[in-house]
């Protein structure tokens, strides 16, 4: 391992192009989707297209102060700018504890359909050796990673559009021998557009906003390219059509395909039952395959982000020194280790520690997102408002500014309320904002030890 501690621009253009086309395509979108379309009904699609808004706003503010300062730290370092050290502390330890619970997760998600194809080896057993193949490919160079991510991120876009595709030669009626019920599940055959309310939209819209949450490491990783700036630009004009295409458009088809009140929408996912009705043949094994890509992307990710984030907190001084350094490659491999092993950690309690010890664990990071994006919002606030005051010339801009970014804090804010009032989502809250608060307190701790060595070290002998 050398001695330095800078990061190598290893990732290609097209590493970064197809991270920010792919990034936020999970699990979420195969499979939980099913859930939020079970609640509210065809309306489920009115919940994508809120939440699919507000992601794309969040990610013009942060692609402007993206644009303007390539940084590995992202929202961290720009909420540091903003608003403090404790701001850009807090939320960067948020982000890498909310990406370092996600390897466990997807670990465990990756590791079932695993054992259900090789039911003899144990799923703890696949989940350790999933999380240990990724951990060696992050391990190599920032280029592996990204190879890695490319072509996971070109097959679920392939299993996307081929999903549309399909989709739209079933309610065409191009297919032979299938019989969709068509656009009429959206009217009154099953209960009308909207068959249990406008509460249940927004529940299903509490549910829809956290599948996006990935869509902001082309931030982080485009830091890391030759020309962070232009791949940020080209990254953040994509979200739209990106929305568009993978969620709204395969939402919409799902709906028109599936009555949402069929009781196997949940259990086996939206895509699975679509193909299913569209009688195409092993529907089962080929969303298997691509909820396997899906989540080993997500997992790949996950260390990477997490260990990203943590080496940027270290080079700020909000972190152990020894996360900043790098090795020959430019890999900071400490903090992939670290990361790794808090993954490999909560993965084990999971299994062998009580149920509810692994479910606070998860409610801890079910508000982050929200708090992530509002952090990006009161900092591309102040930071161009600053900047404007300064004079200072930006080539990528909020849109609407200042209207725009007041409108997306008060709907964060809104989300965060309605949140706490909802029995179902309340926990997520109270947990988020103790793990914040406990933060918040490490922050003034960690500080005050760090004023007192710079004090002690300016005196003279």
């Amino acid at each position: 391992m050398s001695s330095n501690s800078t990061l190598a621009p290893g990732l290609k253009q097209r590493h970064v192009t197809m991270l920010s086309i792919a990034g936020a395509i999970g699990a979420g979108l195969f499979i939980g989707s099913g859930h939020a379309i079970a609640a509210a009904g065809p309306a489920a699609i009115l919940a994508y297209i809120m939440s699919g808004t507000l992601v794309v706003l969040v990610m013009r503010m942060l692609g402007e102060m993206a644009v303007a300062s390539p940084d590995t730290g992202s929202f961290s370092t720009y909420a540091e700018r903003a608003m403090g050290r404790t701001a850009g502390f807090t939320i960067g330890w948020l982000y890498w504890w909310f990406w370092v619970l996600v390897i466990p997760i997807e670990a465990i998600a990756a590791a079932a359909i695993l054992h259900a194809w090789f039911p003899a080896i144990e799923t703890w057993e696949f989940a350790l050796v999933v999380t240990g193949l990724l951990t060696v490919t992050n391990l190599f160079s920032v280029a592996r990673y990204g190879e890695f991510e490319f072509w996971f991120a070109m097959l679920k876009v392939i299993a996307v559009l081929g999903f549309i595709a399909l989709g739209a030669l079933a309610l065409t009626g191009a297919l032979p021998d299938i019989s969709v019920s068509g656009v009429v599940n959206l009217s009154h055959e099953f209960g009308g557009f909207m068959p249990n309310g406008m509460t249940a939209v927004i529940g299903a819209m509490l549910t829809t906003v956290f599948s996006f949450m990935g869509t902001e490491i082309v931030t982080i990783a485009a830091a890391e390219s030759k020309n962070p700036s232009k791949q940020i630009t080209r990254a953040t004009n994509s979200v739209v059509w990106r929305m568009g295409i993978f969620y709204i458009v395969s939402v919409f088809l799902i709906i028109s395909i599936v009555p949402w009140n069929d009781p196997m929408l949940v259990q086996v996912g939206s895509y699975q039952r679509a193909l299913e009705l569209m009688n195409i043949p092993h529907a089962k094994m080929i969303v298997d395959i691509v909820v396997l890509i899906a989540v080993a992307s997500c997992l790949n990710s996950a260390i990477y982000t997490a260990s990203r984030m943590v080496y940027s907190l270290s080079k700020r001084g909000d972190g152990p020194r020894v996360l900043q350094r790098t090795s020959a490659t430019g890999v900071p491999v400490i903090a992939v280790l670290a990361s790794t092993a808090v993954g490999f950690l909560t993965t084990a309690l999971n299994y062998f520690a009580p149920d509810e010890v692994f479910s606070f664990l998860l409610a801890s990071s079910g508000a982050v997102a929200l708090l992530v994006y509002l952090a990006i919002a009161v900092s591309q606030l102040v930071l161009r408002n600053r900047m404007d005051s300064q004079g200072t010339a930006l080539d990528f801009k909020m849109w609407l500014f200042p209207w725009l970014s007041y409108l997306v804090i008060f709907s964060i804010i809104s989300i965060l309320t309605m949140m706490l009032v909802m029995p179902g989502h309340r926990m997520e809250v109270v947990a988020t904002g103790a793990l914040a608060l406990s933060i918040v307190c490490v922050s003034a701790i960690f500080s005050s030890k760090k004023s007192t060595s710079a004090t002690v070290a300016s005196k003279p002998a």
